[in-house]
């Protein structure tokens, strides 16, 4: 039997993976303080320096924020912050377009050979899905389809309304932090049933936004698909 590889990774690297880990199985929660770089270092026995690097490595992937004078806290979704972070529409003078949020439909049932893909999910796997239409000074300007896996969010299409932003729910309500999106856009245009929701004539060029979101282990946890009427204004695509 040949010996076990060496942990080779640098010793913040291993500090981090570990702190990453707290977070990922909630023993830290969201909003909750977390040790100082002291603390850190003196638990894993190694130098403040090692501890401050792993640190600065959760914070530059948006799993904690320091706060000046008052420590370091595990991130938390808020709407406010899921509109900077994930609703990146301007109008034509640069101006963050902060959507409304008007339900449709929702509905659970058997997920579809697109959803399955989308979602890696199982044959025969439940779905919620939402539809909604987000609106711009109360006029129809977003189609969406939200699609979620059943069985990581029970009750969820129970409530009476369907929420503004998924992502903070997700992470106060079932323990799951949503760390980033992957977006595919595409040009499209509006067949009878798009005309219809947004209010334009059939045949008007959209733009179709399908999102995928994952957790901090690389899990998908919502699939979503938007048709965009971008009537004076436009998508920004941000790397972080």
């Amino acid at each position: 039997m040949s010996p076990r590889k060496a942990d080779s990774r640098p010793l913040y690297a291993k500090v981090y993976a570990a702190l990453v880990e707290r977070i990922r199985s909630g023993e830290w929660k969201a909003g909750e303080l977390i040790p100082n770089e002291f603390e850190i270092a003196a638990e894993f026995k190694v130098s403040q320096g090692t501890a401050r690097k792993a640190i600065s490595a959760l914070a530059d992937e948006n799993l904690v924020v320091r706060r000046q004078g008052r420590g370091t806290y595990v991130y938390e979704h808020t709407p406010d912050d899921i509109l900077l972070r994930f609703l990146n529409f301007f109008d034509s003078a640069g101006r963050q377009i902060a959507p409304g949020n008007r339900s449709t439909r929702r509905e659970v049932g058997r997920s579809t050979q697109a959803e399955r893909k989308a979602l890696n999910l199982p044959a025969a796997s439940r779905v919620i899905r939402f539809d909604r239409i987000r609106t711009r000074g109360r006029k129809p300007f977003v189609t969406e389809c939200v699609v979620l896996p059943e069985w990581m969010f029970p009750g969820l299409a129970d409530g009476a309304d369907i929420p503004d932003s998924f992502y903070d729910i997700f992470q106060k309500a079932y323990g799951v932090l949503v760390t980033r999106t992957d977006e595919r856009l595409t040009a499209t245009v509006a067949d009878q049933e798009a005309a219809r929701q947004l209010a334009v004539a059939a045949g008007t060029p959209l733009l179709r936004i399908e999102r995928t979101a994952y957790t901090l282990d690389d899990r998908a946890v919502e699939w979503r698909v938007s048709l965009c009427h971008l009537d004076r204004a436009y998508y920004l695509a941000r790397t972080r």
